[in-house]
């Protein structure tokens, strides 16, 4: 059991307490090891409950408490089990995990598990084979004969998708009605009764699109991951809400306002279309904008809806609500947010603005590591989690306040703001909107709240064009007109609407809007182009016309950048012009990054796999607006003289030389290969080179010249496996690739040979004279096992409840300096010692434990001699050339 709190004495003596029952005793370190890895809010208690993977059961990712109490938990990969949870105290009982079969089968697979209507509610996420016949979909569970054992299963809603952007979780309704679905952007949308969100999503961006050059996510549509609401029969699916990346669950507030945790895709870091893991506050037919590769839309669009909150890089599991725990009113407030990559659980706590939400958060808990899956709130009020996937150890957790027995008072309903209450009530009309419901909604459509402004146009999106339109025409409000210019764009599906939307324009003087109402409209008309066929140069002239002579602005990076794809699309000569020198500013002024809560400096060594990608971006961070503006200039084939294309082709050269994430190389290139397509067959050549094809296919830690790829085929290598090879003979190595090797498998970001590399990592130089080769593929394959004090991680804990690893580099009366970016480690970060409470040597190497895996035997056997000799060319083990 772990018991993280501090000494009330002094307390005590203040207040004159005779006794306090709530004393605990001082901070010791648990004996499990992976309590004593993990970092809790002063008061809370942790206990290990069972770990499915000793017993041979599989790693888990869903689970929920039936009617009894039991809770019930499914393998990622295999069956449901059931169980008896001992009570909080109970130190002689056992979980014992049985499993739960439906009729002889084992039903199981899923991400997704709820109890609710005397039902179990399974969500299979699983292509359906021999080994396990049924295939993704929500399906039904019931005990029909008062067994206590399930026999009849209706699947409600079959689903296409699978793996982990596939089908997720399943939460009840606020007013425990209903159910929500909640599925991830490789799931097909079924067909449904009712759509709030449109079902037929647009690309909706006229920056070119430029799919993923790894592929991933190459062969599906616009939608992106969506939530359905369903009846308990699941008879009824209606359409909530659409446009994310991969959310796996969902959560209410108090206030019956929905939140989800959206992922990021880290191989987009280094590029203007990333976008952090978020918290999004979910409203009736949001959406949210994830697009395939390029295409992703800029949060602030006013047909999107923004984040309530940026977390930074990770994987986002599981989201609840702490409003039935047995903890204090401060965490029964929050929503619990999980994160997968780094061993993270923050509490959020979103905060009334308007219509919607802002929220400030904490890390509630964390550990390292720690691959946490789904947690739910017990009927102890315990939150209880669990820790697995991707076949990963796997762990049922209890997490609880004081003695476990905190009585819950009630949590008072929170006000709802006159702005969300309008909200909703333009919301009833999402479906089948009527008369009345649309006359609302003109009322509101220039609302000051933009997510009123959002639902009142959503109503009329829904409805029948004809039924507006006349009030359109009518009106001469160009706050007015310009959302119902974006309502119109919406729906429309060819340029035969031009005249239409040239007459609304008319009546709009653009440089007399305010900011935001000229980026709406500017959103507008980049809908109306992206739906339509390329209109012809006289309405291509007519367009640019209108907006050119307010391009660019100065400090108005945002607003240049959104109008500069629409003016490039139309061919605007002058604009071209100034969205190059916008290009080639080494900052556009007035650019201000979002925040996020939690820095990607702090996220490096948490979890290494993940963290070592993020360091080297950071390390040689690529300049995004000019990124951005060159993925614009890609679709121009006029309006450069030669000058100014040498200037732009030679932009991409550099370009390679930044690091972003895994296809931000592949981004440029492509962007660059487009770009060439439209120069002149006999300036080709020369374009080409200028952009830098010689190292345009070589990743980014290839481009020293001393990189070699290896062949392969590689292999997960174990110790003993490796050594097989090793044993077998060591002589006529290759020093050339040897050498590119230790480039290639990123031994040279961190450590020095011959006075050459990193210095994150201990110089290697002597390697040879100190270590086997057995000590050398040990602290390669398993660099955890052993960890240098000079070069390890160590975990800081703050006052403010967060967690900071780093290595430590100096330490004063007054703070830590710590490095935490292996690939930059002259970039130092202070800690002031009175922000600290205690620190601890991290467990987790932050070197990569699988650098070799993509080598075969004599590739190894190669790096391995270049390491015994401290690369020297003439030592005996290199063959003469």
């Amino acid at each position: 059991m772990y018991n993280r709190t501090g000494s009330f004495l002094l307390l005590i003596v203040l207040l004159g307490f005779a006794a306090c029952k709530d004393k605990t005793p001082e901070y010791t370190e648990p004996s499990d090891p992976k309590l004593a890895a993990l970092q809790l809010p002063e008061g809370f208690r942790a206990e290990r409950l069972f770990g499915p993977s000793e017993k041979g059961e599989g790693s888990w990712v869903a689970m929920t408490f039936d009617d009894k109490g039991r809770l019930i938990a499914s393998d990622q990969y295999g069956g449901l089990y059931r169980m008896s949870i001992p009570a909080i105290g109970d130190t002689v009982s056992k979980v014992v995990a049985k499993p739960l079969r439906v009729d002889n089968f084992n039903f199981g697979y899923a991400h997704g598990l709820l109890y609710a209507f005397n039902s179990l509610y399974v969500m299979v996420n699983h292509g359906g084979d021999s080994s396990y016949p049924k295939s993704s979909g929500l399906y039904r569970l019931r005990d029909t004969d008062n067994d206590d054992q399930y026999d009849s299963v209706t699947l409600l809603k079959a689903l296409e998708g699978e793996g982990e952007h596939g089908p997720h979780s399943i939460v009840l309704a606020p007013d425990q009605q209903s159910l929500y679905v909640i599925a991830g952007n490789f799931t097909k949308l079924p067909e449904m009764k009712s759509y709030r969100s449109s079902p037929d999503a647009q690309l909706d961006n006229l920056i070119p699109l430029l799919r993923d050059p790894n592929g991933h996510d190459n062969s599906v549509g616009m939608l992106g991951g969506w939530i359905a609401k369903v009846d308990s029969t699941g008879t009824n699916w209606e359409l909530y809400a659409s446009g994310f990346r991969n959310p796996f669950d969902l959560a209410f507030n108090e206030a019956g306002d929905m939140f989800t945790y959206d992922s990021d895709m880290e191989w987009d870091m280094g590029t203007p279309w990333y976008r952090p893991t978020r918290i999004c506050h979910v409203t009736s037919g949001s959406e949210f904008g994830w697009r395939p590769g390029t295409a992703k839309w800029h949060p602030s669009l006013a047909d999107s809806r923004p984040a309530v909150l940026n977390i930074g890089q990770g994987s986002p599991t599981n989201m609840v609500s702490g409003k039935d725990a047995a903890f204090p009113e401060k965490y029964r407030q929050a929503l619990f947010a999980f994160d997968w990559s780094f061993g993270i659980i923050y509490a959020i706590w979103p905060t009334p603005s308007g219509s919607s939400y802002t929220a400030k958060g904490e890390e509630f808990l964390s550990g390292s590591p720690l691959p946490l899956t789904d947690g739910v709130i017990g009927p102890d009020g315990a939150l209880y989690f669990l820790t697995g996937g991707r076949r990963l150890e796997s762990d049922l957790y209890r997490v609880y306040y004081g003695d476990g027995h905190l009585k819950k008072e009630p949590i008072a309903k929170p006000a709802i703001t006159p702005e969300n209450a309008l909200r909703r009530e333009l919301e009833a009309y999402h479906v089948n909107p009527d008369e009345k419901g649309r006359a609302l909604a003109w009322t509101n459509l220039d609302h000051a709240d933009a997510g009123i402004r959002f639902a009142a146009r959503k109503v009329l999106e829904q409805s029948p064009q004809a039924s507006w339109i006349t009030t359109v025409n009518a009106s001469s409000q160009p706050s007015k007109l310009v959302q119902a210019t974006l309502a119109l764009c919406k729906q429309a599906g060819s340029s035969t609407n031009w005249d239409l939307v040239k007459n609304i324009l008319n009546k709009i003087p653009f440089r007399e809007l305010d900011r935001q109402q000229q980026l709406d409209l500017i959103r507008a008309i980049e809908l109306f182009l992206s739906r339509s066929a390329k209109p012809g140069e006289a309405t291509r002239k007519e367009l640019a016309a209108y907006f050119a002579s307010s391009f660019p602005l100065p400090k108005e990076p945002l607003y240049n950048r959104q109008l500069s794809k629409v003016l490039v699309y139309l061919e605007d000569t002058t604009a071209i012009q100034y969205t190059l020198k916008l290009m080639l500013e080494a900052k556009e002024e007035g650019w201000v990054e979002e925040e996020n809560l939690t820095s990607s400096e702090d996220l490096i060594m948490r979890n290494p796999d993940y963290g070592m990608g993020i360091a080297g971006t950071l390390a040689k961070f690529p300049p995004q607006n000019q990124t951005y503006y060159a993925m614009v200039l890609s679709q121009v084939r006029s309006g450069m003289n030669e000058s100014q294309q040498k200037e732009y082709f030679a932009w991409f050269a550099k370009a390679f030389q930044f690091q972003g994430g895994h296809s931000y190389a592949g981004f440029i290139n492509l962007a660059r290969k487009q770009a060439l397509s439209g120069v002149p067959k006999n300036r080709f050549t020369f374009f080409n080179d200028l952009s830098g094809d010689s190292i345009a296919n070589r990743p980014v830690v290839a481009q020293s010249g001393k990189a070699v790829q290896p062949k392969g085929p590689g292999r997960d290598w174990t110790v003993e496996a490796a050594m097989k090879y090793v044993d077998s003979g060591m002589g006529n190595r290759n020093f050339e690739r040897g050498q590119g090797l230790f480039v290639t498998s990123l031994c040279a970001s961190c450590h020095t040979m011959k006075g050459e590399g990193g210095v994150s990592g201990p110089d290697l130089t002597q390697l040879g004279t100190r270590f086997s080769y057995h000590d050398m593929l040990e602290a390669i394959i398993e660099p955890s096992k052993s960890i240098s004090d000079q070069y390890g991680a160590t975990i800081f804990y703050l006052r403010s409840g967060k967690t900071v690893m780093g290595r430590l580099i100096n330490e004063d009366e007054k703070g830590y300096t710590i490095a935490q970016n292996p690939f930059a480690p002259q970039e130092h970060r202070v800690l002031a010692k009175a922000e600290v409470v205690r620190t601890r040597v991290s467990e987790i190497s932050p070197m990569l434990p699988n650098m070799i895996n993509r080598l075969n035997a004599e590739e190894l056997k190669d790096l391995l001699a270049y390491l015994k000799t401290g690369g020297n060319r003439e030592d005996s083990l290199f063959r003469t050339k």
